[in-house]
């Protein structure tokens, strides 16, 4: 599996992989044509706001994980669209993915990264707790079509 720099070639894949992994929770969706319509150009969408982004491939091209950053605030920097396949997970293919954002975000001076996970992820929870991300007292609510309401976690860098 290679990591490499996500293009907004990588499109179709990131959809793919992305609602793989929402079909795994019962009431999540992939909407493109409002939440979620950055994904059709996201290195775009993630150099606009000065961040960037990543994908895991196989030999043959195929996407199987994602993730991003962005800077959100003074010295601070977001977690953005960590995802895996669910064959992979726990193959340490994800720590290597976020290890390369957190590493970007403390090049750039940043001393915390926010990341906002949904409530129905109780996996990807317990992935960020034991790297260190705390789950803070904060939620939000996405008012999208899968009703999400997503806890808020921080990392000190």
């Amino acid at each position: 599996m290679k990591i490499r720099p996500l293009t907004d070639a990588d499109a179709d894949g990131l959809v793919a992989l992305i609602s793989g992994c929402f079909a795994e929770y019962e009431g999540t969706y992939i909407d493109l044509d409002d939440l979620d319509s950055d994904l059709l150009a996201y290195e775009s969408n993630l150099k606009s706001q000065d961040g960037h982004g990543f994908v895991a491939v196989d030999e043959a091209g195929i996407v199987h994980g994602s993730v991003a950053c962005a800077p959100s605030g003074e010295a601070t920097f977001e977690l953005k669209r960590l995802y895996l396949s669910s064959t992979l997970r726990g193959t340490g293919i994800a720590l290597k993915l976020l290890r390369t954002v957190e590493d970007i975000a403390r090049a750039a001076g940043a001393a915390r990264m926010d990341a906002w996970s949904d409530t129905r992820f109780t996996r990807a929870h317990r992935f960020y707790e034991r790297e260190g991300y705390v789950k803070g007292p904060h939620t939000r609510e996405l008012n999208d079509i899968s009703n999400s309401v997503e806890f808020y976690f921080i990392k000190g860098l």
